[in-house]
Formats: C-alpha cells, structure tokens, sequence
C-alpha cells in the first residue's frame, strides 16, 4: 500500500511515518509544510528508507496537491497536518482557520479528483482518513465519556476548527461518496513531542530546575493515549474502518493535569535525583481562557469492532517518555534554543490595561 501522509514531520506524524516504514511494509510520501512544530530530525531513523519520501508543500496549495496525488499514486491519505496548540490559537486563530478548515478543503478536493480518476479496482480500495481529536466534543462534567455519537460543543479556536474540518470530511462522503473515514483522539504524549505540551514542557523544566506552571487548579481531566498506541489505531482504521463512519481512541488513562505533574517530578527524582523534591517548582498560574474541565474517550467501538487494544499503561507510556527525553537533549535541544524556550503562550491582553 502506497500511503501519502500529511504532516508526517509533526509528533503524531513522525510517529505515524516510523510505523509505516518499520512495521507495515507500506510506501510512504510525507507531506509537510515544516512549520514551527515540524522536525524532520524525528525521522531520521527511516529517512534513507526506499520505501519513504518527504516533500515539502503546504495542503493550502492545490496545485502542490495535486502534482503530490500525480507523482505518488497513492492508495490511501492518512491527513493529520494541522495546528495543534491551544493556546496559541487563543492568540494566532487565523493560523488555525487556514490550515485546518481550508487546508482540509483543499485537500479533499486534491484527493477526490485524483480519485474519481482511478479505475474502478482502485477507486473501490481507495481510503482517507482524516485524524482529529476529542476536544471537538467539548468539556464533560464529573462523568460519562464521549462517544462517537456525542454532538460537537468546541470551546477554542482550535478545537472549533478541527470540528469545521470533520463536518467537511463528512460531508463530501455523503455528498460525493467520497471514501473517507474519521478519528477522533485523546491527549497524546510520547517522545519527539514538541516542548510547549505539558508533559515535555514538565519534564524540561523540572530538569533544568525551573518554575512548572499549572493552569487553574490543575483539575483539569485529560485521558492520555501513547502516541505509538495510536499510530497503530489509525492503521487499523485504515485498512478495516467502515467508510463514512467515526473512531475515537483512547487510552482509558484519565489523569488531572497535577497528578500528570507530580508524577513527573516523582520519576525525575528517581531517575535523576536533585537538591529538592521537583514538586516544589510546582506554580499554579491563571487558567486558560475556555479551558475545558474534562475529557474522556469511549474507545468501544475501535474495540469492539476492530480488536485495537492501548499496549501502553499511564505508568509504562510516561516512564518511556520521561527517560526519552533525559536522553535526546540533542532532538529537544535545539527547539528550546531557538523555536521555544519554554514561555507562557495564549495569554489574551487585559482590555484596557495601561
């Protein structure tokens, strides 16, 4: 199977990428605008690989598509190039807007042209899937979980925008009966994660012996899925998901965000003993604007009805991910050099400050 991905440079691309070439036997043409989060350091382990290609190109650019779709050949898309951060599409939301709604559009348009050109074989086999995230549910109260039926309530841009982006996916099936098929996942961690998310951002700076910044109270309730666990998903989405239809995943891990941190700093300790318990660089800091209170997946029906199961454990994925980074400082490095150093992001202005 040749697989064109989009966004392949980013954590969960990467990691898509790696899977492809080293589990799968698949080609692969990865797509990728390299913006700011995108690191094509975290694929040099396939990079000299036959069966793998990179080409720089922006979804927003048609024809760029569209000579990608008459290169590769592709038998199925993986999309998974968006902005991703929250907090930075508090403040930067047009980012987000072109990239995750018209960018998807047009990507859509690329890929239905290039198929509805296919013979009728590969017509039949063709697939894409869109991958998106649970944040376009909403926040969930003290239980309950979201399942693939739950209506989409989005409280930031960026969760407004990706919801946007799956109506479109949805719509083109039903309009076009275009071959497509959505994901919807939790919170992902797991190495090459870019540092401005929480548990790279922890891990960081609770090293370097600087301030941890919890938003709130830091009850906020997120259900954390490795990102190799979900790699695996979409693959088997790909390849045995029912056209048209919806698959969330995730981990059955639900931690609030202090309990994430302080069990980073515990590991540190452990692993890397300092001066002072790394608990103590803990400060909680004025909460997001529209911070969600709780999220949690239903993972059911990819269950039930492909056999995926999460290998990983909260405890098993994190302890991976924590001595990843003690020992890469030569990935990480750089970005907190000169992308991110590790700054508060997403803070609106106080109207009528001065």
């Amino acid at each position: 199977m040749k697989i064109l991905v989009t966004g392949g440079a980013g954590f969960i691309g990467s990691a898509l990428c790696r899977y492809l070439i080293d589990a799968t036997g698949s080609g692969v043409l990865n797509i990728d605008k390299l913006t700011y989060a995108a690191n094509l350091h975290s694929l040099d382990s396939i990079s000299g690989n036959a069966r793998y290609a990179f080409r720089q190109a922006d979804i927003c650019d048609r024809a760029a598509m569209d000579a990608a779709f008459a290169s590769f050949l592709p038998d199925a898309v993986i999309h998974l190039a968006a902005e991703s951060h929250v907090d930075r599409s508090i403040t930067g939301s047009s980012a987000f807007i072109d990239t995750n709604i018209n960018g998807t559009y047009t990507l859509l348009e690329a890929a239905r042209a290039y198929w509805s050109g296919l013979n009728a074989a590969r017509k039949s086999a063709f697939r894409f899937l869109h991958v998106s995230t649970d944040e376009v549910y909403g926040s969930l109260g003290g239980d309950g979980l979201f399942r693939e039926d739950t209506p989409y309530d989005p409280s930031s841009p960026y969760s407004a925008s990706k919801a946007a982006s799956d109506h479109l996916v949805l719509a083109w099936h039903r309009t076009y009966g275009f071959p497509s098929l959505i994901s919807n996942c939790s919170n992902n961690y797991g190495p090459y994660q870019f540092p401005e998310k929480l548990i790279p951002l922890m891990v960081l700076n609770a090293r370097e012996g600087k301030a941890l910044p919890v938003y709130g109270d830091g009850k906020n309730v997120r259900d954390w899925l490795y990102v190799d666990d979900h790699v695996r998903a979409l693959y088997l989405i790909l390849q045995k998901g029912r056209l048209g239809e919806k698959y969330n995943v995730g981990g059955r891990n639900e931690q609030a965000n202090i309990d994430v941190v302080h069990t980073v700093c515990d590991l540190l300790d452990g692993i890397e003993p300092a001066s002072r318990p790394r608990r103590t660089l803990i400060n909680f800091v004025t909460d997001r604007p529209g911070h969600d209170r709780r999220y949690a997946i239903d993972a059911s029906k990819l269950e039930t009805e492909l056999g995926w199961r999460a290998q990983e454990t909260f405890k098993t994925g994190l302890e991976k991910t924590v001595r990843w980074y003690l020992a890469n400082d030569g990935w990480w490095g750089p970005l907190r050099d000169k992308r991110y150093a590790g700054e508060r992001l997403g803070l609106l202005a106080r109207v009528g400050a001065g």
